[in-house]
């Protein structure tokens, strides 16, 4: 039985590239989002920087990132590959699915407790968060970019 240094493992992290590159395509969606939101309205939010939602999905960018990272350094025809892509279909299909139907079903609920409670300023409670998933769109753009994230790294591997 060997033991391994866990300061030498902690630094093995850092040099895997495929994980390093998922990350700076999430990274980058988050920071894409501040900037769609500018053109948007017209100010700066640095509030979409933590948030869930929002274009491009940075989930999206993170798991097709990795999914090809994996095929580019260990085979597209590997196992891991492939389980990778199911895990990226399964996140976005979430983010796309669930969670925006959860979004939906906030707002309508926000909106019969405001129209419930209109007139009853003494009810205070939080409302529920809306923005919980995203579009269709938004997910495509948060894949396209983890794509080209993937690919602009690729010589690298």
């Amino acid at each position: 039985m060997s033991f391994t240094n866990p300061m030498q493992d902690i630094g093995d992290i850092f040099q895997n590239r495929v994980l390093i590159v998922a990350l700076v395509a999430c990274l980058l969606a988050q920071a894409l989002k501040v900037v769609v939101e500018f053109a948007r309205h017209g100010k700066v939010n640095f509030r979409v920087l933590v948030e869930t939602g929002g274009m491009p999905s940075s989930h999206s960018a993170l798991v097709t990132a990795l999914a090809c990272g994996i095929g580019q350094t260990l085979g597209w025809e590997s196992p891991d590959f492939a389980v990778t892509t199911v895990f990226a279909i399964i996140v976005m299909y979430d983010a796309a699915g669930v969670r925006q139907a959860a979004g939906k079903q906030a707002r309508m609920l926000n909106q019969i407790i405001d129209e419930l409670f209109q007139e009853k300023p003494e009810f205070n409670e939080d409302r529920l968060k809306e923005l919980l998933g995203h579009t269709p769109v938004q997910v495509i753009a948060g894949l396209a970019l983890g794509l080209v994230v993937s690919c602009l790294a690729a010589p690298a591997y």
